[in-house]
């Protein structure tokens, strides 16, 4: 039996689109980092953007991958200078006229006036290389090896030229024939005609293909379109532009003179200058004025500095695109392949991580995009940043009470002996022969979310929550900002997962008061405004409680401030420092509303203010409520503990036990 042929493969990394086996990108700690930086006051957007420029511990982020840029840029500039092909002719030109002069004096048979006025032609060289070449043009050369140095100077400067414009040219010409030059001569005669065309808008599909067909050797990127092959001749033209901007106008005139002598004519440069001309005319948009400052030590010749000015263009883009600060800016806008072709495959790798850390995480339900185009926080992120906040919380809260447990707190009533279709968040136990029974019945062997039924229980006394936060400019001012939404989000997941029979408002409250969604509040900027208006809060607060007459008042006011704004009838905020008396009265009229519902009444006085501690003991004192003094950091525990507290002692009537915590 004859042995199968085994041959070997070889593999290559994955190329076309993004690799399939790539593992998935760990999301959980950039959404804790997202969280915290959330709470502290920066917008979701904010907050991803800032994660992603710093990256986590073994991720580069943006920042690392722009430092990477910056440094290699420095390197380019503080490493080279410009004189690479005027030093490479002086050392062609002393190499070739030491070898004359070696040739001169073994040369016994020269006539002596012949060998004196060839000496003394070489001592009287000018210091100009491109005085000396032009002087030497005509030297009858008695050393073969001094002529071939000589000869090498205009074959350099030829394929510098050629190099500057089309990159790799330089060693491709080395040793070239005449037939090669004639070749080239042809295929920049065709080119130019074919950009002539073009800018007289004449040119064809055909036309190119043509061309492509007869000199395509030469562009080793094989454009498929004349538009591509503009952007790439374009772009090496305008960096040879950039490189000559770059040089000192003794340079530039060095090199003007010497070009002239390219392949032992001026042909080859009138047709480059032609290119050049045609390339401007149909790319202006590209940088044909910009220069750079060259003072390292590595001279460059034409050809390789003009790829040094390609490369400082690639950084350039590469740091505009990493510092993501433009209109629009998405990771995708970052080129791969430029990172990877100018600081390897390791910084590639690391950006690719972070467009599917991005992805991931729009992907993910964690983030989303509200209809005026900013991101916002799933309700699914704000469900894992509560427990988070709660967890916290909870910790402080129960070191302070024993160390009872919060997931026991409000658990179901008794059976009802009922059941019904289970929806999101419900708590209660699976009614296990019901839903079986369901899927059986729809024909299936595997349960679905539609086939689960739950067990109903007795419902139990409800409490109607409203938490005023004070959102003035003095929270953000005195650092109060974040505990005061780390508070808010606590108690918003504490009630909606403990607690689900309650009904929790938050109402915000500076200038003017605002009920708002927990993702609002949460989200929310330091607002710089002056003003207090508890008397409007208060308004919103007894509309919450008269919407649930059945359920039990409870009013958390958490402020630094007295009242200094107010409702007028007419819909219009008035605002007065001190206090006007028309705003306290006001305020306490709504908080006696308040009290007249029932409601038991917690105020948490921030801060040290006489006039606060004042107005809050009065207004505690009328609603026959409590005062809190917490600091900023118990802030949370102490609402959540203010909270848990009127539940254990009952406060709710006919809650009749005591609810562990």
């Amino acid at each position: 039996m004859a042995r199968p042929n085994r041959r070997l493969k070889k593999y290559t990394p994955y190329v076309d689109g993004p690799d399939p086996l790539a593992p998935p990108v760990d999301l959980a700690e950039a959404l804790d980092a997202i969280g915290e930086d959330v709470m502290a006051g920066y917008s979701p957007e904010r907050a991803m953007r800032e994660f992603l420029r710093r990256g986590g511990r073994d991720q580069a982020g943006l920042d690392e991958l722009a430092r990477r840029v910056a440094e290699k840029r420095r390197e380019l500039t503080q490493r080279n200078n410009l004189d690479g092909t005027l030093q490479e002719i002086k050392e062609l030109l002393d190499r070739a006229v030491l070898a004359e002069r070696k040739q001169l004096a073994r040369d016994v048979d020269m006539d002596e006036g012949d060998r004196a006025l060839a000496q003394m032609q070489l001592d009287n060289l000018p210091s100009s290389p491109a005085a000396a070449v032009n002087e030497l043009n005509g030297y009858d050369w008695r050393s073969s090896e001094a002529r071939q140095e000589f000869e090498k100077i205009k074959d350099l400067l030829g394929r510098e030229a050629l190099d500057q414009r089309f990159a790799g040219m330089k060693q491709a010409l080395e040793n070239a024939s005449d037939a090669d030059r004639a070749a080239l001569n042809a295929m920049l005669a065709d080119l130019n005609e074919l950009l002539e065309a073009r800018k007289g808008g004449a040119d064809t599909q055909e036309q190119f293909d043509d061309f492509m067909a007869k000199h395509g050797d030469y562009f080793p990127e094989q454009p498929r379109t004349l538009d591509e092959l503009l952007d790439a001749l374009a772009q090496r033209a305008a960096a040879a532009q950039r490189m000559r901007n770059s040089m000192t106008q003794e340079q530039r005139d060095e090199l003007d003179a010497l070009a002239q002598q390219a392949f032992g004519s001026s042909d080859l440069m009138n047709a480059l200058g032609q290119l050049d001309d045609n390339l401007r005319s149909l790319r202006p948009g590209e940088d044909w004025g910009s220069s750079e400052r060259m003072d390292g030590e590595n001279g460059l010749g034409l050809g390789d500095g003009t790829g040094v000015f390609q490369d400082l263009a690639d950084l350039d883009a590469l740091a505009e695109q990493l510092a993501q600060s433009y209109e629009g800016s998405q990771l995708d806008d970052v080129d791969l392949d430029k990172l990877a072709r100018q600081l390897g495959n390791d910084s590639a790798v690391d950006a690719r991580t972070l467009q599917r850390l991005e992805k991931a995480l729009r992907d993910s339900g964690t983030l989303r995009r509200g209809s005026d185009g900013q991101l916002l926080l799933t309700p699914k992120a704000m469900r894992q940043l509560g427990k988070a906040v709660l967890r916290a919380v909870a910790d402080t809260v129960s070191g302070r009470q024993g160390g009872h447990d919060v997931r026991r707190s409000g658990a179901a009533g008794e059976p009802s002996g009922s059941t019904r279709q289970w929806a999101f968040g419900d708590t209660e136990p699976w009614d296990v022969s019901r839903t079986i029974t369901n899927a059986l019945v729809r024909g299936s062997r595997t349960i679905q979310v539609d086939d689960v039924e739950i067990q109903e229980t007795e419902a139990r006394t409800q409490a109607c929550v409203a938490l005023l936060v004070d959102t003035s400019f003095s929270m953000a001012m005195e650092g109060r900002w974040v505990p005061m939404k780390r508070t808010a989000l606590a108690l918003h997941t504490l009630v909606t997962t403990r607690f689900r029979g309650d009904d929790l408002q938050v109402i915000g409250f500076g200038r003017e008061a605002k009920v708002m969604q927990i993702e609002q509040l949460v989200g929310l900027d330091e607002k710089w405004e002056k003003g207090t208006n508890l008397h409007h809060a208060l308004l919103l607060a007894n509309r919450h409680f008269r919407k649930h007459p059945h359920a039990q008042p409870v009013l958390l006011i958490v402020t630094d401030g007295e009242p200094t704004s107010h409702l007028e009838s007419d819909g219009e905020v008035f605002f007065d420092y001190p206090p006007h008396p028309v705003t306290i009265a006001l305020a306490v009229r709504e908080l006696d509303g308040s009290t007249r519902l029932g409601a038991r009444t917690t105020f948490f006085r921030l801060g040290d203010d006489p006039g606060l501690a004042r107005f809050v003991d009065a207004m505690a004192k009328r609603a026959g409520g409590t005062v809190v003094t917490p600091e900023t950091g118990d802030l949370g525990a102490a609402v959540i503990g203010s909270y848990l507290s009127s539940r254990r002692n009952g406060a709710f009537g006919g809650w009749g036990r005591d609810e562990e915590w």
